[in-house]
Order: C-alpha cells, then structure tokens, then sequence
C-alpha cells in the first residue's frame, strides 16, 4: 500500500530515548543469546539457517512472465480466456486496454488506453518504461483482489483497479540479478500470496496465518458489501471501465465482521500516527491520526505467531528491517545512517519506512511500555545493519526476516524494480558471504501481486485466501540446480517448512492443501 506523508514532529528527549534503550538492554539479560536449532529426526535438519526475505506487490507474471521453462505469459497467450480483460458487467471483452487512470496526461502512461487487449511489455515500445523506472501505484486491497480474480477467471484485473490497464504490464527481467540467480538455484512458478489484498494482512500471514481482529471497529472503518459479497459500487461509478476508474461505497480496513484487512498503522511506535496528547509516545493514538485519516490497530492478542512457537522451544529469531533504529531513535521523523530525511514520503527513490510491514510490531507481546514487551523488541526486532553485522560474523539466528526498507522493496509508486532486485541481490551476496552459508536457505518472495495480473488461478483455500501468484526463489546449498518447482505453495508454507525443520507446533490457519517447499531442495547433496 501507499506509504503515508508526514510532516515534522518533534521526537521525543534524548535523554528520555537512552534511558529507556537502557531499560530495554537490562530488561532483556541473556534473552538475545543465539540458540543452537533445535534436533529434527528429519532430512530439513541439514538447514541450520532459514531467511526470508519478503519484497512488494509483484505478480508472477509481472516479473517472471519470461522465465524459460515457467507457466508464464507464452502459456497465457496460447488461450484468450487467459488474458483477455472483460468490462465492469463481467462479459464484454474490452477492445484495447483501458487508461491509466490518475496518470492520462503523462506521455508514457497515456499510451496504455491504445494498446490492445493483451498484456504487454512495460519495458519495450511503445511504453519503453524500463525496470528503473517507478509506475504509479495500483490498488491492491481485500475486497478488490478477489474482485479481479473473479472466480479464477483472473479477468477483472483492469476494471477493478484504480491504475486500468496498467494492470495488465510486465517486464522482460533476465537481465536482472534476481532473475539470474532463480536460474541458477529453483523458482517456483504455482506459490500465491497468502491472504487476498495489500500488504499489512498478508505480513500478518507471513507470521501467524491469520487475520488478526478489531473488536468494536468504527463504522466508518468498516468496508460495504452487496449482496454477492463484493465491495457495493456507489451509483457515482463510471458504468464502463473505459470511461473512468469504478468508484466503491465504502472500501474499509475491516471488514464487516470486525477482521482488519487493509493497511491499518501499528498500536505501538514506530507508527506514524503520533500518541494521543499526555498518552505515552511509544504508543499510537488509538483513536488514529486524524492528520492522515488513518485507523491505528488495537494491540493483537489471542494470536499465535511462529515467533512464539519458535521462542518457547528455545530457538532464536530476528526480524531485521531496513530504517528500523533509525525509525526507534528519532520518533516520527527519522533520518538513516547518510543523514536523508524520512518522512514516509511518496517520492520515489527516497529512503522510506513503512510501519505496516512491521506485523510483530502490531502485537501486544512487543509492547514497548512494558519490561517484557521490551526485552522481546531488543532480543527480536533489528535493524538492517544488524542483518549485515550478523552475517558477516556468523551469528545470524536460525530463523531469520528480513524487510527492505521502502526506496528498495519494488513497491511500485516508489520503488522501481531495477534498484530494488539489485538491493535484493546484494543482500543475498552477502548471506553466501557468511559462515553460514553452507547450512542455510534462503527464501525469496513477495508479500502480494500489487494489483498486477496473472494469468493462474489461485487454489480453493479458505476466506482469505490464497490470493493472486507471486515469484519465490529458493537459494541454498541444497537447492535443486536450475529447477522450476511447480508445487502448489502460498505464503503459510513457509511456515510449514519453518515448522517442519525445528519441529514445532503448526499455526491453525497454515493451508493442509500448501506444500512445505522441501520439493525445492535435494538434500541428497552432501
């Protein structure tokens, strides 16, 4: 989703910010100490390290349409019904793609509304906007995911998003590291992004498998369905997609029945609603930021996550994050490690944190206020220079997370995809670089489709999902060579796989129908 503008707040003292990282520190004793992975009788043991790292809002077909050997956007071609975008009453096949709606009057994007009914290369003329280049942002939110969906048509893309045709663009990436690298170890080309929608929910996913709850929720937050269960359109709304974006009721953070589903901001900080007047400034103003219109989540309680699985059978885990000290020591508006101003900015290219791709920060064992929600935070939420100085020694955790900080994770709107797979790539130079390298897997995917097509169904799963497919490469020692795994995935498997190598308790809401990823690994490999 979009990151949030923000003016200057002051933030808080000093002095009152090296106390409380001193209580932090005493608060959590021995508790960052590393611990030895936990015995499994099972062939996943050769893994002693797993990271993740999770990117933004690409579809499979957006980015790996072109891989040799994948079900990409050949295969679609081969069958219209595959490709071909119908208009808002969900049977005329439009003639040409429709516009970019919010951007018509740029001369590259203007050039979308004459292109025929196909997908098309973003990368090559006409629009020859090529990977470094930053599009428009595209809705990509619950109810609208499934809209576009429609059933496993994946034929609704254009008419149910605010950007058109813009839906239906893809690049050419084997130039890129990334592209070269899923060549080199296993790409898997049938993995769904876990939960239907936008970024917040299937972090949330990533995690727990689970939409977390909020009780008593405004009814303004709330979305407004028909009676078919899709967003209500209000009676405003272009009749064609040709004239004008479609226009909603009332498209919520919640839905109906009091589940948050769209980007809502943390309780905690760093959030970017500040605390209430006299409230504490490590806390968001529950009522939220009436400066940006945006909803603050109560505290999630009652939700296992696999850090609370891995923490109580004694393994250690990290979620590093780029921007994240800076975000913790300077309160709203921080500044990273050159000295460039964050302000959770729209501009492209700028270093950016984004709260809502923080999802153990939503939950109440990380509260900042108390000893232990504290000791949690120092011995589990890192920053991106952590990752590296981890690596580097040998210390990472045996379950790593990792989330780029905004300028790099692909979010279109502003991040372009050149800069951010480099960034990606870097990283996992880096992770081959390290003592661990030998024992680890490294897992590489995004968080969801970002409102561009693709052209596979996703599988019958449950209210939540699986959504629209995403890229996910797997890097390891004991990766299969040159492989494409055509396993049917979605984000809860890697918490299977998790759960499978340290013997854990599964999470209720993991898919039984999802693989585990270990057809991705031949641990024949000495």
């Amino acid at each position: 989703m979009a990151p949030l503008h923000r003016l200057h707040r002051k933030p808080p003292h000093a002095s009152l910010l090296a106390c409380i990282g001193l209580l932090g520190l005493l608060a959590c004793g021995g508790s960052t100490k590393t611990s030895s992975p936990t015995a499994a009788a099972d062939v996943t043991s050769k893994i002693e390290t797993v990271v993740v790292i999770y990117g933004e809002n690409r579809s499979f077909d957006n980015l790996y349409g072109t891989f040799p050997g994948a079900n990409g956007i050949a295969n679609a071609l081969k069958t219209p019904a595959l490709y071909q975008q119908v208009d808002l009453d969900g049977k005329t096949v439009l003639a040409n793609l429709p516009a970019v709606w919010g951007s018509t009057a740029d001369p590259t994007w203007s050039k979308v509304s004459s292109l025929p009914n196909l997908p098309y290369r973003l990368d090559a003329a006409p629009i020859s906007a090529g990977s470094n280049v930053v599009t428009p942002d595209l809705v990509h939110r619950f109810y609208q995911d499934q809209m576009q969906i429609n059933g496993g048509a994946n034929n609704m893309y254009a008419a149910y998003s605010n950007r058109g045709g813009l839906s239906m663009g893809y690049y050419d990436g084997s130039s890129l590291p990334m592209f070269k690298l899923a060549q080199q170890y296993t790409l898997c080309d049938n993995f769904f992004q876990g939960a239907f929608g936008g970024s917040f929910l299937n972090h949330q996913f990533l995690i727990a498998a689970a939409a977390p709850q909020y009780p008593n929720a405004p009814a303004n937050l709330k979305a407004v369905l028909d009676a078919n269960g899709n967003l209500a359109i209000d009676p405003t709304s272009p009749t064609s997609v040709t004239k004008g974006a479609v226009k909603f009721t009332q498209d919520g953070c919640v839905s109906p029945d009091g589940y948050a589903i769209n980007t809502i901001l943390p309780p905690y900080q760093p959030s970017a609603a500040p605390a209430a007047p006299g409230q504490d400034w490590r806390l968001a103003n529950p009522a939220g930021d009436a400066y940006e219109g945006s909803a603050v989540l109560p505290p999630i309680t009652g939700v296992t996550t696999i850090g609370d699985t891995l923490t109580a059978q004694n393994i250690n885990w990290k979620w590093y994050a780029g921007l994240w000290n800076a975000a913790l020591q300077e309160g709203l508006t921080v500044t990273d490690s050159k000295n460039y101003q964050i302000i959770w900015t729209e501009n492209p290219g700028q270093p950016d944190f984004e709260p809502h791709h923080q999802p153990f920060n939503y939950h109440v064992r990380f509260d900042p206020t108390t000893a232990n929600g504290a000791a949690e935070r120092a011995a589990h939420l890192k920053d991106y220079e952590d990752l590296l100085s981890d690596a580097a020694n040998g210390t990472l955790p045996p379950v790593v997370f990792y989330k780029p900080q905004g300028d790099v994770n692909e979010h279109p709107g502003y991040a372009d995809v050149a800069t951010s797979d480099a960034h990606i790539a870097s990283v996992i130079a880096k992770l081959q670089a390290s003592p661990q390298w030998k024992k680890m897997a490294i897992i590489v995917t995004y968080d969801e489709n970002g409102g561009f097509w693709d052209h596979v169904a996703p599988p019958k799963g449950d209210r939540w999902g699986p959504g629209t497919r995403v890229p996910t490469i797997i890097i390891s020692p004991y990766a299969k060579t040159g492989y494409v795994d055509t396993t049917m995935y979605d984000t809860t498997s890697i918490l299977k796989f998790i759960t499978r190598r340290f013997n854990l308790k599964p999470l209720a809401g993991v898919r039984a129908n999802a693989g585990d990823l270990t057809n991705a690994f031949d641990f024949t490999k000495p």
